[in-house]
């Protein structure tokens, strides 16, 4: 009997086999007009340096920071930060947690399969029991259980591959965020690092102008007293001493405020910073930029926006499925027996059942979710558009800063060398000529000082334009 059994089950198999493997077949090809293949945004990126047109292909977005930057302060400051700043620490344990959410996405292509153990100890009612009366029969049994119990949902629409591609997308997503923020942080660094050398150059000078403003007082002094000059020009030396060292305190201040805002990048307590000197620095001639297109793979954020609208697209394609019924295919078996010791003797039992399941009133939620969706992939389009954007004007911003500042270094060389002259002259006329008077010694010097802390200023944007147009091509990650 159990053999004739077998051969039944065997024979129905192979009839039920081709058609089950039909229906599957046709649910692929139907599955394939719902969910769509998803494709990169077509974007132009031709001129998006503006003035700036090359065709070398060449990117400073290629350098290893470490070939940047040549100062061993700055360089060890960069690699402290790398290892140890929060927000990038932050970064990198999403990136985990995008990797964990992934693996569970995979894992629902797969049947789940789960054990059971039952021990379920029973007592009937006689009076409820439809027996005659004086029939005696046990009325407490013990169920012992043992089972596996198997469910697949067969991934015919594309619902969850959709949502396997979204947890992809997501993941590339945030490895692109940590690169950004890689990115950022070594401009960061190095850009605070330079004006923390700038403020350095600048309280050199502005106290170095104090002290020579000291000997004006003096100076202003001895001629007063040979009736050379009066007494208001003894007065304005003295407030002209002053006006420098007054602002002493606030260069020392912003010096304090960015050693602390470095030592936050770095990952460290407030605390004294080591560095060179602003004279010892050199920037980078050949700024090599590249073609605008490459942008769209230098650039982290741009591959950040990218995958965003990626994950985006393929939540259109999920709601999409949710219009069409789940296939599920579920199946238990084990051994059940009322006598735990006869528990494998003529104890097995299985069952498996497979059903498509469509919510009827749903059509509601399902529409204002495709809706949803195809909205943020919109917004997800725009927000690329809108970085790509961006990151064409960034360049562009850093190259005329940089060219700028290279074409001030003559004039401004020229502007402070004049300038130490008049100061010379003015004074010599003041002690040995009454051609001149103490206001002409005030304004060269004054001149001659905001002529130096500009010099300053100039050299800082001409570094601080490296390091953004660096940032502003993608370098940095790599």
């Amino acid at each position: 009997m159990m053999r004739k059994l077998s051969k039944y089950n065997m024979m129905t198999t192979n009839k039920v086999r081709p058609v089950f493997l039909l229906l599957l077949s046709g649910a692929f090809v139907l599955s394939c007009k719902i969910t769509r293949p998803y494709q990169q945004p077509k974007i132009k990126a031709d001129a998006l340096y503006r003035e700036h047109i090359t065709t070398d292909t060449t990117s400073l977005a290629a350098m290893p920071w470490q070939n940047l930057f040549t100062d061993t302060a700055l360089k060890s400051l960069i690699s402290e930060g790398l290892e140890h700043n929060l927000d990038l620490n932050i970064a990198i344990q999403k990136i985990y947690e995008a990797q964990a959410a992934l693996g569970q996405t995979q894992n629902a292509l797969f049947p789940s399969l789960n054990g059971n153990a039952l021990v379920n100890p029973s007592k009937q009612s006689v009076a409820a029991s439809n027996v005659p009366a004086g029939t005696s029969f046990n009325t407490t049994t013990t169920l012992y259980q043992l089972s596996l119990n198997a469910s697949w949902e067969a991934d015919i629409w594309g619902k969850l591959s959709s949502a396997k591609r979204v947890a992809f997308a997501t993941l590339l997503q945030t490895d692109a965020a940590k690169r950004a923020i890689q990115t950022q942080l070594i401009a960061d660094i190095a850009n605070n690092y330079y004006t923390l050398l700038a403020l350095d150059k600048e309280l050199d000078i502005t106290t170095q102008t104090m002290q020579n403003r000291m000997k004006d007082v003096e100076t202003m002094k001895v001629l007063k007293e040979a009736d050379v000059v009066t007494g208001a020009a003894v007065v304005q030396s003295e407030a002209n001493r002053y006006a420098a060292e007054v602002a002493i305190p606030d260069i020392k201040r912003n010096i304090r405020e960015t050693e602390n805002a470095l030592d936050l990048l770095l990952g460290r307590a407030p605390g004294p910073i080591s560095r060179a000197r602003l004279d010892d620095q050199q920037s980078t001639n050949d700024l090599q930029t590249g073609l605008p297109s490459q942008l769209l793979k230098n650039r982290p954020d741009v591959q950040q926006a990218e995958y965003n609208f990626r994950a985006a697209f393929e939540n259109t394609n999920m709601a999409r499925a949710y219009f069409y019924p789940s296939f599920t295919i579920t199946a238990s078996g084990g051994f059940s027996n009322l006598s735990l010791k006869d528990f494998f003797i003529n104890s097995i039992f299985y069952n498996i059942a497979a059903g498509l399941t469509q919510p009827i009133f749903n059509q509601g939620i399902n529409k204002a979710r495709l809706k949803t969706a195809r909205a943020k992939q919109e917004e997800a389009m725009y927000q690329y558009q809108q970085t790509v954007l961006t990151a064409g004007s960034e360049v562009s911003n850093a190259l005329y800063a940089y060219q700028s500042a290279k074409d001030k270094d003559d004039a401004r060389r020229k502007q402070i060398a004049a300038l130490v002259k008049s100061v010379d002259y003015t004074q010599q006329l003041l002690r040995y000529s009454s051609a001149t008077n103490y206001t002409d010694v005030l304004t060269s010097e004054q001149s001659l000082l905001a002529a130096q802390l500009s010099g300053v200023n100039d050299k800082l944007q001409q570094l601080q334009a490296t390091v953004n147009l660096y940032r502003a091509l993608g370098g940095g990650w790599r």
